[in-house]
């Protein structure tokens, strides 16, 4: 998917919405783990629910990859269930020497029809670079993270700047906003404004939003660009926001209000002032 294909759909919808399919099978409904395929029968019931409501699903790969050979097929079936409006979201967090990297493209690239997949920058740039040759593919690279462990490492400072901030830096040099995402995590919202000034025009892929605590208006009104440059994920509040029969309804009427709180900030006057 390129840039213009996935701006079109968050302006045509009014929604910068990424919906997490990070399945756990023991919080499936009881009345799905008796199916042959619990985790994708729950996917598919999420996705035909909120479909109208986002222009996003992440598949948190280490959910389906700790089932074996069901998990993975229950990924492909899903990832082929997304409509192909939707931006699909491999998050995986891969990274390493250059033939190990172009495999783990090649997985998500061409056996599984992901637009994106989400990588670690420790290893630098031979590392990343076989993500970055697919055409009108997205490489995610981890950026500021939401986890506690964000201050071991990427909250260091060294010569004047943290070590995300070199990060940002250094990588956005490898690719360009057509092909290269940050992940920001939603907790961070004080580091937001800064990290956009470091990167502009580049969107952010934004976990933390809900059951985390981070704030959507707080992340929307200091990170927006003229594209938007957001895909705000939330997984847990949606998926499991039922765990009865109307588990699908009820992750709709999630989407759905943050799909009406976005709509409102793309009217606001901080996103025009950002066009």
């Amino acid at each position: 998917m390129t840039r213009h294909q996935l701006t079109e759909q968050i302006r045509a919808k009014g929604s910068y919405l990424c919906v997490g399919l990070d399945t756990d099978l023991s919080k499936i409904p009881a009345h799905l783990q008796s199916h042959p395929d619990p985790v994708f029968e729950f996917n598919r019931r999420l996705i035909d629910a909120t479909k109208d409501y986002c222009v996003a699903y992440k598949i948190n790969t280490a959910f389906y990859e700790a089932l074996g050979l069901k998990g993975w097929a229950a990924m492909e079936k899903t990832v082929h269930h997304i409509p192909s409006t939707h931006f699909k979201i491999a998050d995986a967090k891969r990274g390493d020497i250059g033939n190990t990297s172009f495999q783990y493209a090649k997985a998500f690239f061409e056996a599984l029809p992901f637009d994106a997949v989400t990588v670690a920058p420790y290893m630098g740039e031979d590392s990343i670079r076989p993500f970055l040759e697919y055409k009108d593919k997205w490489t995610i690279v981890l950026g500021l993270t939401s986890n506690a462990g964000a201050k071991d490492f990427e909250l260091q400072q060294s010569g004047g700047e943290y070590l995300y901030e070199k990060v940002l830096k250094t990588v956005s040099a490898w690719g360009n906003p057509g092909n290269l995402m940050f992940v920001v995590g939603a907790t961070q919202a004080d580091a937001f404004e800064k990290i956009r000034r470091l990167t502009p025009d580049h969107f952010y892929l934004v976990p933390g939003v809900g059951s985390q605590g981070g704030s959507l208006a707080e992340i929307s009104r200091k990170a927006m660009n003229k594209d938007v440059g957001l895909l705000v994920n939330a997984s847990r509040a949606v998926a499991y926001a039922s765990s009865g029969g109307d588990f699908a309804e009820q992750a709709a009427a999630v989407a759905k209000g943050y799909r009406d709180e976005m709509t409102g900030y793309l009217k606001s006057q901080f996103y025009q002032a950002a066009r």
